[in-house]
């Protein structure tokens, strides 16, 4: 019996039938079943064996290949290897289907079908050697081609993938090994604080010409605040500004007082201005006043009862936990915080005193990062701290009434980000910092940072590292820097040349990582880094500077009459290109004026009579005769009237015949009418 089966391989090809020995595969399973049951061998029958034999020859093959099975077993594993990739390559042929019935024996028709039998029966005798080969726990039927059954190679296998693998990870180990190797080395470089300056770019915005004494930056970063002692506020928004760097407001909050300080509030959407009169004003992101603190009564001497500041302030600052208030200092001795919600009296109020309860005036003040400490530096030296807690300021918790020379002025006082330390920047030349847990001792200080502004800043860097101070010149100096300094040790690791002016303010934006500096020429300078820094300076020095769009406008107005006459009537107004090209087409108009004459004289024009007005009236003075009435303007109109009135022409003729005749009293009479005129007695002459 045979099956044909139909595989067509493609469209172009003819189909072709191959055929499947259905015995040679059921002799195949059978024989098998045998070797691998074993103690029960399945008797066969005479009357269903076949004659064939061919049969009977493969039968005997198998039995003696049943007798060398234990000898078989005992052979290396090398040779069961190579065995089963024979098997493995045998096993890919082309017959497929279930095996044959135990008796059947396929038919003969054609010579191609005898010989297809004999080759497959060849292949069942090979077949049959190497399953002789196999264990005898292996119970059913053959696999299926393609199928490749776990062996010892294919343990062997597994166990060289396994050391493949093992090697594998010992590769991606030493790998991973290289690259923490190289992480560390990145780490070391990045625990370094001197690579976190973003210095690498630079672009500078002008102010005026003027030391700038005031900058501020909002907590998101998008707005840049400058104050000067020209007494301007300009606004500058990193989102909308071009290449130009142009501000878009400028204004003057406070009159003609010199900027002392601006701060954003920690929400961003107030800004305080600190000026030198006695009134702080609050002002809204676009600059609109949103409050201004009152004045106090200057003639009472207890500041207490006063609602407010009787003098210049100095500086002031934002709570940074409760939004609603904000901290003054001035000059009359006091520090007052204000809310504001209540503008017409502050909410409390500090008196500073120095040595022997005497007064001394605050230069600078700030908060602490959690809003508890209340710090204020004095032109005495002393640095003073009050607990925010309690509600009444009389005592200081904290006090060093030596931190800082007499007579100079604290211009700056700046906590650390982690709110353990104090930086006091003074005017003695010295910047020092305090531990509050022990603030009798500095825990470093550098006295050779000159100092001659009032409102000198020093910041803290991000990272707690680093502080930032300027350096103000002398007059023999002309080469402005910033230093930065370690906190350890408060010793300088690197400077930056600014300029060559003095180095006022600075900024270092914790968000953003740009610094911003503000010089005393009146140039804010802001550095950045692309690696490093986000936003800011970087949305606008991308853009393209705008065209500024020129427009002409006719200074002539037309006055539109509908209902005037046709000749009266004036034509529509139109647009000013055609204008001009109408007056270019008068020759009138369009006439070139003549250009001044040098030497002689050309085109009919005589040099001598003067090009230029100057010369013409030059001349007319020098040719002109002399005039003997020049002096005397009356007698220069008296000299007329005798023409007059002998030959009148104006207004005479017009009225001679009504005008009535002129009767005038002559002045003799005037004269012996005073003569006359005794006067009175007490006037008169007593004789003798």
């Amino acid at each position: 019996m045979r099956i044909f089966y139909f595989l067509q391989t493609s469209e172009k090809q003819t189909k072709k039938a191959k055929t499947f020995d259905f015995m040679a595969m059921f002799q195949e399973a059978r024989q098998t079943a045998i070797e691998r049951t074993g103690d029960n061998p399945v008797e066969e029958t005479p009357d269903i064996i076949p004659d064939d034999p061919k049969i009977l020859h493969k039968k005997s093959k198998k039995k003696k290949s049943k007798k060398k099975k234990h000898h078989r077993k005992q052979e290396s594993s090398s040779d069961e290897n190579s065995e089963e990739d024979k098997r493995e390559s045998e096993s890919s042929d082309d017959e497929i289907g279930p095996p044959m019935p135990l008796a059947f024996k396929p038919v003969v028709t054609t010579e191609t079908d005898a010989k297809t039998l004999q080759s497959n029966s060849k292949k069942e005798e090979e077949r049959a050697h190497t399953n002789s080969g196999e264990d005898e726990d292996d119970i059913g039927p053959p696999l299926p081609p393609g199928f490749t059954k776990p062996n010892v190679t294919a343990e062997r296998n597994v166990e060289k993938d396994i050391i493949n693998d093992n090697k594998m990870k010992s590769s991606v180990s030493a790998d991973a090994e290289d690259e923490d190797e190289d992480e560390d080395d990145v780490a070391e470089e990045d625990d370094n604080p001197l690579n976190k300056i973003p210095t690498s770019h630079e672009i500078v915005f002008d102010h005026g010409q003027k030391a700038i004494s005031a900058l501020a930056l909002d907590p998101s970063g998008a707005r840049l605040v400058t104050g000067s002692t020209d007494f301007d506020v300009k606004f500058w928004d990193f989102a909308g500004m071009d290449a130009s760097l142009k501000s878009f407001r400028s204004l003057r909050p406070c009159e003609c007082h010199q900027i002392r300080n601006v701060e954003y509030s920690p929400t961003g959407e107030s800004l305080l201005v600190v000026a030198s009169n006695a009134q702080a004003k609050i002002i809204d992101r676009d600059g609109f006043e949103v409050m201004e603190c009152v004045k106090g009564d200057q003639y009472l001497v207890d500041q207490a009862s006063t609602k407010g500041h009787t003098a210049a302030l100095n500086s002031g600052c934002w709570n940074p936990k409760i939004k609603e208030e904000f901290l003054t200092c001035a000059n009359d001795s006091t520090v007052r915080l204000w809310d504001v919600t209540s503008k017409f009296k502050h909410k409390n109020i500090i008196k500073t005193k120095g040595i022997g309860g005497r007064r001394t005036v605050p230069t600078s003040c700030t908060y602490s990062n959690d809003g508890r400490w209340v710090v204020a530096g004095c032109t005495d030296g002393s640095i003073q701290i009050w607990d925010h807690n309690k509600y009444a300021f009389v005592n200081v918790a904290m006090q060093n009434k030596t931190a800082h020379m007499n007579g100079s002025d604290i211009t700056c006082l700046k906590f650390s980000y982690d709110g353990r330390t104090l930086a006091s920047r003074g005017g003695d030349d010295s910047l020092k910092l305090w531990d509050l847990r022990n603030f009798k001792q500095p825990l470093a200080s550098n006295n050779g940072l000159p100092n001659a502004f009032s409102m000198t800043d020093c910041v803290f860097s991000p990272d707690d590292k680093l502080l930032v101070t300027g350096i103000s010149l002398r007059k023999d100096q002309k080469d402005g820097k910033i230093v930065f300094l370690d906190r350890e040790n408060l010793q300088v690791v690197k400077e930056m040349h600014m300029s060559e002016s003095s180095t006022v303010r600075f900024l270092w934006h914790p968000k953003l990582n740009q610094i911003v500096v503000g010089c005393g020429d009146g140039q804010v300078k802001l550095f950045y880094d692309p690696d490093k820094s986000h936003r800011g300076a970087m949305l606008c020095v991308v853009k393209r500077e705008r065209k500024v769009k020129q427009t002409e406008i006719m200074a002539s107005q037309n006055i539109i009459t509908p209902y005037a006459l046709p000749m009266f009537r004036q034509g529509k107004p139109t647009s000013t290109k055609k204008f001009e090209e109408r007056i270019r087409k008068d020759p009138v108009k369009s006439h070139r004026p003549d250009l001044p004459i040098a030497g002689p004289g050309t085109g009919g024009r005589v040099g001598a009579k003067g090009a230029t007005l100057s010369q013409y009236v030059a001349q007319q003075i020098v040719s002109r005769k002399p005039d003997p009435y020049e002096k005397d303007p009356r007698g220069a109109i008296l000299r007329h009237a005798k023409d007059a009135a002998e030959n009148p022409y104006w207004i005479d003729p017009a009225y001679k015949k009504t005008q009535p005749q002129k009767v005038f009293r002559s002045p003799d009479e005037d004269k012996k009418e005073d003569d006359d005129d005794p006067g009175p007695i007490w006037k008169k002459k007593k004789l003798g």
